[in-house]
């Protein structure tokens, strides 16, 4: 009976419906080996030697495969059909291997399907592989590329740039593309033009709209009028002349549907049309592939298997009409720069499935199959057929012309189905106009001019960001998602209105790496490199030199860093944002002066606290700060970057800051023999500008001990949480049991006494009928005699029970707790545990008989990990 593995249980539980009883399948719960986060994890100095470690998470996950393969010889690798998923069936290969679970006579081979069907998963059964080691050692590559510029150049951003949390070989290049369009809009100066429209209507009366094209007998450019007077101008001369149309001309038009989606459009169409992030998109994707709905979603290919074409036509024609499939399929060509993976499209695995018969009552898995089941049928349906008119009206002198266009459906083929959202409106003309012929006399209605500005080029969406990176051949289809969120979680991006807006960190860091590693955020490098990654999965290039050659320049250029002080960084990126942090102000006087002193220059200061500011350079002198950013935009706090000397309590200073999850006082300063001084978070309630000394004591006073419970002893506490005020009863305020109880206000918190306190805990537990509260121990038994582990009879809610480790048995009505024997206990516990996870705990039941001869106990205590693994 083979063992298979896949990545995910949800996987794992489809595939083993369609292979049964013949085959044991498991999860390998995603990558089972990383590169620990430390010095030397790529070993530079031993040609890239990469030591690798097996997580923490995974290793219960390595040894119920490693258990299974010792009554089963034979392994199936059934891991995703990409670079990823083939790196994960050769870290499972090796880590058992050096397990000694995988042995000489021990077959290994290795399956891909790009849909999980009966059908594909039987075929790819019967046409095993060995692992692709080009794809393997493009993805080494890749994951030593991206450990070696992290954990080099991070370490250069914090000692540099305080506040800077890392940088990444793709992230920092995405960031950039945000943060240069965002300078793009600043830079943006708007230019005024007018267009003049006029209502006319035919001899019958019908109405249409019309724009002027000519004035004066001159064919207008978009700026030709400039002006409020000028666009009056050419109202008067419309509104003074006879007009009649001049020519009518109506020319057949075809429209194609798109090509079916593939990574990249799949997600830029989710975010346009329900406004689902990509990370958001492809969860929602990877549901749906281990559901066996759709083919796996990680993907350049936009092609579609011949049969899958076939099915899209038989569906079209059963459910639209044979007049909808076109006389041959049609067939696509990728355009995007580097596409390299032989998948196909993102599509349907049974055409004739819509979104309303899926087995799931998930929304947005409704909702993203409906989107990829319409894209797949459109893609092969027949073109939507148009009819576009343009008529031009004009004076007898020539001197003025209008025009209309228009456009009618004839058929509307894919139309039907299915139209392609745009990331921005486009002005387009597709109205029906009325029935007109050559020489028809047109009635002037109304001729109204309309002024315009042109538009800065707008942010960024997850979609258009998406896009731009493929177009530029940057990251690929399984990283676009990870970037995009990474650069948003690490606060450098924020996201608002679905568009994303570069933080002043982000900004900062682009600003250093564009000047100190511009090569590295440089587009075609990052695009180059990604073409060597290819090559190496071609197997045309070697995955060392690829490293070699990336490291030798690399090297050397965070090497060139070491020297820099930092005051000689801050002026480069004041030199570098001084648009964005000194914009020029309308007085036309110099907008770094400051405005306190009128002497000294404004420059980005870095803060003691971390982060940065805006001070003056006549510091200590004068004391003017700003919050760093373009002025106008500073917090309403009242605490200053650098924070706010409240002042002295036996000889700690006390200061207010400003931190990121809001406002806090704090006892005394940073220094190296006290790096986390006593803290504590301002209320809400407490506007932080009025916060003076006595306040900040009493919040520093913080935790206030009650005192001992009269019940039981143990302290109660009064603090201020991350919900608010509040009471807890237990030996100290770090202890995660015990009982909490919420106050009324602040005040409460500094004088509350034991009598309220007692009877707030007490209406606590009594609301929550006993739960949470620590059950009592009414007997310990002792050890479990087979597993270890202490087994102890405890009291309930519902009467007494036998607690071992996770696994709590209720005792049978009749049985008092004193008669119990530790016997009759682990009995109780077996049972309880079999109803637990039957079918899970099968294979267990088949490794602890084979351990049995043995009786070694080292073996059989490993038992409870096993548990928690299934």
């Amino acid at each position: 009976m083979p063992v298979v593995v896949v990545e995910s249980p949800a996987k794992a539980k489809t595939i083993n419906s369609y292979l049964g009883s013949d085959y044991t399948v498991l999860a390998s719960y995603g990558h089972v080996r990383d590169l620990p986060p430390k010095d030397g994890s790529v070993d530079t100095d031993s040609d890239f030697e990469m030591l690798w470690e097996v997580a923490s998470d995974s290793k219960k996950h390595v040894k119920a495969i490693a258990d299974a393969l010792k009554d089963d010889n034979e392994l199936i690798l059934a891991t995703d059909p990409d670079r990823e998923g083939e790196a994960i069936s050769w870290h499972l290969q090796e880590t058992l291997t050096k397990r000694k679970s995988i042995k000489k006579d021990t077959p290994v081979s290795r399956v891909v399907f790009n849909q999980i069907t009966k059908k594909a998963v039987t075929e790819a059964m019967a046409n095993p592989r060995q692992v692709d080691m080009p794809l393997v050692e493009a993805y080494l590559a890749r994951r030593a590329l991206d450990y070696l510029v992290g954990f080099n150049l991070s370490p250069v951003l914090w000692r540099k740039l305080p506040g800077a949390k890392s940088a990444g070989r793709v992230q920092s290049v995405t960031l950039r593309l945000i943060v240069e369009r965002e300078m793009e809009i600043e830079a943006f100066r708007n230019r005024e033009y007018w267009s003049v429209k006029a209502l006319l209507a035919t001899p019958r009366g019908q109405e249409f709209e019309t724009r002027l094209t000519v004035l004066a007998g001159k064919k207008l450019d978009k700026f030709d009028i400039a002006n409020q007077t000028q666009a009056e101008m050419a109202v008067q001369a419309i509104s003074s002349r006879d007009l009649s149309v001049q020519s009518v001309e109506a020319k057949p038009a075809n429209r194609n549907p798109s090509a079916p989606f593939m990574t990249s459009t799949l997600q830029q169409e989710a975010s346009r049309k329900f406004g689902m992030g990509a990370r958001q998109t492809m969860s929602t994707a990877q549901r749906l592939y281990e559901a066996g709905y759709i083919t796996y979603m990680r993907t350049d290919g936009i092609d579609m298997a011949p049969e899958a074409v076939q099915a899209a036509r038989d569906a079209i024609a059963t459910l639209y009409g044979k007049e909808y499939v076109p006389g041959s399929p049609r067939i696509y060509k990728n355009k995007a720069k580097n596409a390299q993976e032989a998948h196909e499209c993102v599509r349907p695995t049974d055409m004739m499935t819509k979104a309303e018969d899926l087995k799931t009552s998930d929304a947005d898995q409704r909702k993203l199959y409906d989107l990829i089941w319409k894209r797949t049928l459109a893609c092969q349906m027949e073109a939507a057929r148009m009819e576009r008119t343009t008529v031009d009206v004009g004076s007898a002198d020539g001197q003025v012309a209008l025009r209309a266009t228009g456009q009618v459906v004839l058929f509307d083929g894919f139309l039907r189905v299915y139209e392609e959202g745009r990331d921005d409106v486009v002005d387009e003309d597709d109205k029906r106009l009325p029935q007109v012929d050559q020489g028809d006399k047109m009635d002037k209605r109304s001729v109204t001019p309309e002024q315009h500005f042109t538009q800065p080029p707008p942010r960024y969406t997850e979609a258009t960001l998406v896009k731009k990176m493929e177009e530029l051949g940057i990251g690929r289809p399984s990283t676009y998602a990870s970037i995009v969120t990474t650069i948003q979680d690490r606060d450098y991006v924020r996201k608002d209105k679905n568009r994303l807006i570069p933080e002043d960190k982000g900004r900062l860091v682009t600003a250093f790496l564009e000047n100190y590693f511009r090569k590295y955020v440089g587009y075609d490098f990052t695009a180059d490199l990604e073409g060597q990654l290819d090559d190496v999965s071609a197997g045309d290039a070697e995955y060392k030199e690829v490293l070699r050659r990336f490291w030798r320049d690399f090297s050397a250029a965070v090497a060139e860093t070491a020297d820099l002080r930092i005051t000689e960084v801050l002026e480069k990126i004041n030199e570098v944002l001084e648009p964005h942090l000194f914009p020029a102000n309308e007085e036309g006087t110099d907008p770094r002066l400051c405005p306190n002193c009128g002497a000294g220059r404004l420059s980005m200061r870095t803060a003691r606290s971390g982060g940065a500011f805006i001070g003056c350079s006549n510091y200590p002198e004068c004391r003017y700060t700003r919050a760093f950013g373009p002025p106008g935009e500073e917090d309403d706090s009242g605490i200053p970057p650098e924070g706010k000397l409240l002042g002295e309590d036996t000889d700690d200073k006390i200061y207010a800051f400003k931190g990121r999850f809001g406002p806090y006082v704090q006892r005394g300063e940073v220094t190296d023999d006290n790096k986390k001084p006593p803290r504590q978070s301002i209320p809400k309630d407490w506007p932080p500008e009025d916060v003076d000394l006595p306040q900040a004591l009493k919040l520093l006073s913080l935790p206030r001990e009650i005192g001992p419970h009269p019940e039981d002893g143990i302290m109660v506490w009064s603090n201020i949480g991350r919900y608010g005020p509040y009471l807890k009863h237990a030996a100290s305020t770090s202890e995660r049991g015990g009982t909490n109880a919420n106050l009324d206000g602040i005040d409460e918190v500094f004088t509350v006494g034991m009598n309220r306190a007692v009877q707030l805990l007490a209406e606590k537990v009594a609301s929550r009928k006993g739960r949470g509260a620590t059950a009592k121990t009414l007997r310990e038994l002792g050890e479990h005699p087979d597993q270890g582990g202490a087994i102890a009879i405890m009291e309930g809610k519902y009467g007494p029970y036998v607690k071992w480790d996770k696994v709590n048995a209720t005792l049978p009505k009749g049985t008092e707790p004193d008669d119990l024997t530790i016997e009759a206990a682990v009995l109780l516990i077996d049972e309880k545990a079999a109803k637990k996870g039957t079918r899970r705990k099968k294979p267990a039941a088949k490794k602890t008989a084979a351990k049995k001869p043995a009786a070694k106990k080292p073996a059989a205590k490993k038992k409870p990990a096993e548990k928690k693994a299934t």
